[in-house]
């Protein structure tokens, strides 16, 4: 059997993206989470500054230059999401199929990420509402957090986050995910400048960039800083061998996936300097210490805002970007079970969606209690999501030869990779996604 044999050169059936620039921001989205705000500027600060920054921006040029151009080639050359793209390369390698079993591994990971996040878009929603009415410049953003945290404790906000997801999503790849992301995620970058350029007047901002931006050499040599470093990086690009590889089964042949890659990789790094710009130095005006975490989105950000002039606005515009982020990850995350349910049990896409919502609610509505939330979340951010990400470059860079990759990450480029991307992506790529999947275990990294 030929390796044209297993691979369809024509989907008919299959949704794709419409432009190249929708496909783009839709992976962008992907990458640019409520990891980004919540986590990046406080890894910016703690761990070297500026050092930091160059040690992030080396990984995410190593892991998106070989993880994220493998998976968008993957997804597009097997025109199917993991349980399809891993049974289809093993079948091509070992004529078996047996990859389908691993596939569910980053499947079964992205849908319940999805759930844990759609209780995190909750409470974002909830604060939203309470920045529109006023009532979070006049009461302990502490407190309103615990009540809202606790067990069944945010349901309206929970469901309604869940119907914005689901009337999205209903509507498809082209009309639904990729028209919002060419809408939210500009949004969201002109947002947070904005929100950066109000900081930079604020009295004792230069403390929050001097703290950002130190370059302490001494701490380039110090390996946990490099450990964090390489987990930001990791993370934000949204490797798991499962939403960016979903993505590019959506993408048509004749785009350029290492054009895509490219920009995909600039604008996670610019978001995080961005969010950086807009958080750090409003936290050092008023005092407050570097946090991360629901902490920081919760408790310390409105406390800024309380005290900043026109804080109202700014708080509006905060959550409102914060929401934006959150929901251009979640939406691709819920994208992998949905197309795998509506591939694998022959479903229509509005039958696939519901079903996969409706069970999300019904869960999620469980693990409301924000304890429960943080465990849920870091047990599949450590364990699954880098296991999803290993087996997919080795299902792509080891199971379907070097020539396939070459053929199909080259497809449609103005300027062709050579051997060195195997080399790098093979060893590079899948030792350094081993690494994470160590350190999560003993450091924590998520």
């Amino acid at each position: 059997m030929s390796k044209t044999d297993v691979i369809p050169k024509k989907n008919k059936q299959r949704e794709t993206f419409k432009t190249k620039f929708g496909f783009i921001w839709a992976c962008v989205g992907s990458a640019v989470g409520i990891g980004t705000v919540w986590m990046f500027p406080y890894r910016l600060g703690q761990y070297g500054g500026a050092v930091f920054l160059v040690e992030y921006i080396i990984f995410t040029i190593v892991l998106g230059l070989s993880g994220v151009i493998g998976e968008m080639a993957f997804g597009r050359a097997m025109k199917a999401g993991p349980v399809g793209a891993f049974a289809k390369a093993t079948k091509m390698r070992f004529k078996n199929s047996f990859g389908k079993y691993l596939g569910a591994i980053p499947v079964l990971g992205s849908w319940i990420i999805a759930i844990g996040y759609s209780v995190v878009v909750g409470w974002i929603i909830r604060f939203l509402i309470f920045s529109f009415s006023g009532e979070l410049l006049k009461k302990d953003s502490s407190l309103l957090f615990l009540n809202i945290s606790g067990d069944f404790s945010n349901i309206t906000c929970h469901l309604l986050g869940l119907i914005l997801i689901f009337l999205v999503m209903i509507s498809g790849v082209s009309k639904g995910i990729e028209k919002l992301n060419k809408f939210l995620m500009p949004i969201f970058f002109i947002l947070f400048i904005i929100l950066a350029v109000n900081v930079a007047f604020l009295p004792g901002a230069i403390k929050g960039y001097t703290y950002l931006f130190r370059f302490n050499l001494d701490q380039f040599f110090v390996a946990k800083n490099w450990i964090y470093a390489l987990g930001q990086a990791f993370f934000s690009l949204s490797l798991a061998g499962s939403g960016t590889l979903i993505y590019g089964s959506y993408l048509k042949n004749d785009e350029d996936v290492i054009y895509c890659a490219k920009n995909v990789i600039i604008f996670d790094i610019l978001a995080g300097i961005i969010v950086a710009l807009a958080i750090i130095p409003a936290m050092f005006s008023f005092g407050l210490e570097a946090q991360a975490g629901p902490s920081l989105l919760f408790v310390a950000m409105p406390k800024v805002f309380s005290g900043m002039p026109l804080g109202s606005l700014f708080e509006i515009i905060f959550f409102l970007a914060t929401l934006f982020a959150a929901l251009t990850s979640i939406i691709n995350l819920f994208e992998v079970p949905i197309e795998e349910i509506q591939n694998r049990l022959k479903l229509s896409r509005n039958i696939s969606v519901t079903t996969v919502i409706a069970i999300s609610a019904i869960i999620g509505l469980f693990i409301e209690n924000g304890k429960i939330v943080e465990i849920w979340m870091d047990v599949v951010s450590i364990y699954i999501i880098p296991l999803g990400a290993l087996l997919a470059g080795v299902m792509f860079f080891g199971v379907c030869g070097e020539k396939f990759v070459l053929e199909n990450v080259n497809m449609g480029a103005r300027k062709k990779l050579g051997k060195w991307f195997i080399n790098v992506s093979k060893y590079v790529f899948t030792i350094v996604t081993l690494i994470v999947f160590i350190c999560g275990i003993f450091f924590g990294l998520n």
